[in-house]
């Protein structure tokens, strides 16, 4: 599959951000941010993209879509939304790292992550050390966030971290940030990212997965 159709596959069968699957409108405002700072944190532990993403969708049904409503609810009300998604074994633990992150937002940043943004002074590697101070996110967290984040934060990109560069080594595309950001648009960049995070967590080959998609595409 040559470069051209390999990015017209993954940007159409894999191409959907994760902050859209879980019905996150992302602006660079309080409270979306806040939404992907919480789908973050659900995707922070060995659970499956998509109980992650179920599990936001409860909590963000119950109301929890700022940090002032997160410490205005009960533990047993986020730990019973997270059960309806079955976000099982890691349900009590993560309704706790919830609610002491929506804290430290709220003491620490007003509850604005654009606050933490410019505390890093526009340095994406900053971002990053800084995102690590909320419960459960570790590096791979934040990069999940930055990845996603890129889309309304111009100074984190080009933002593909390095399972995603990996991941486009073996289709052969581009391995750098940079190489990757050129195949696509300025406002495409965290779908791309989305879409390599995609095919890297599937079953299978990423060059395989891909042929077998395109063909499916157009039978």
């Amino acid at each position: 599959m040559d470069r051209d159709r390999t990015v017209a596959t993954l940007m159409e069968q894999y191409g959907r951000t994760y902050a859209d699957e879980a019905g996150i409108t992302l602006r660079d405002t309080p409270a979306p941010l806040y939404q992907l700072l919480v789908l973050t944190v659900l995707c922070s532990v060995r659970i499956s993209a998509a109980t992650a993403v179920a599990a936001a969708r409860e909590l963000f049904a119950d109301g929890l879509r700022t940090p002032r409503a997160m410490t205005g609810s009960t533990w047993r009300a986020r730990v019973d939304a997270l059960g309806r998604a079955h976000y099982v074994r890691y349900d009590e633990s993560t309704a706790t790292a919830l609610g002491r992150g929506a804290e430290l937002l709220l003491d620490r940043w007003h509850g604005d992550l654009r606050r933490l943004r410019d505390e890093a002074g526009g340095s994406p590697d900053r971002v990053l050390v800084l995102l690590r101070e909320f419960p459960r996110i570790g590096p791979v967290g934040a990069g999940i966030f930055c990845r996603e984040a890129q889309e309304v934060w111009p100074g984190l990109r080009p933002f593909f971290d390095e399972r995603v560069r990996r991941v486009a080594a073996d289709l052969g595309l581009p391995h750098s940030a940079e190489g990757l950001a050129e195949l696509v648009g300025a406002g495409e960049r965290a779908r791309l990212a989305a879409a390599l995070t995609r095919v890297g967590l599937a079953h299978g080959e990423p060059g395989e997965l891909l042929e077998a998609s395109a063909a499916g595409a157009h039978r």
